[in-house]
């Protein structure tokens, strides 16, 4: 677990720099950091766009009186991907972009719940109910 964090925390922001740094003696200042607020304010505007979608689904399925598991997983990948689109950097805007993408979130979040029901099966997680 220490390593991933590393990774997280040292790794990925300097490749994220580096790529910055290269677009940046390719184009020039001005476009780079143009294509970093653009990214930022589409990114900003796609979270919300989706957040209120995954919310109207929230809303239908609580209406239903049905378990909104995977539309609360969905809002979780939502929230997720608008932190990534608003963090500056190219790779994080691909990841932020790709989570905005209902198709890309059903297939992580069929993997994400498959990975969270093994870990209830083999004790890893326990769960009470009140």
């Amino acid at each position: 677990m220490f390593f991933r964090l590393f990774l997280l925390f040292t790794a990925v922001p300097l490749l994220e720099l580096m790529i910055l740094i290269e677009l940046g003696s390719t184009f020039g200042l001005a476009p780079t950091i143009g294509l970093v607020l653009l990214t930022g304010a589409i990114g900003a505007w796609a979270a919300r766009a989706q957040g209120f979608y995954v919310l109207s689904r929230i809303q239908d399925e609580l209406g239903q009186n049905r378990l909104p598991a995977a539309q609360l997983v969905d809002g979780a990948m939502v929230l997720v991907g608008g932190v990534l689109l608003i963090t500056p950097g190219l790779l994080t805007d691909l990841t932020g972009f790709a989570l905005m993408v209902p198709a890309i979130r059903a297939v992580i979040r069929r993997w994400l719940m498959h990975k969270f029901e093994k870990m209830v099966q083999e004790g890893k997680v326990h769960i009470h109910h009140g």
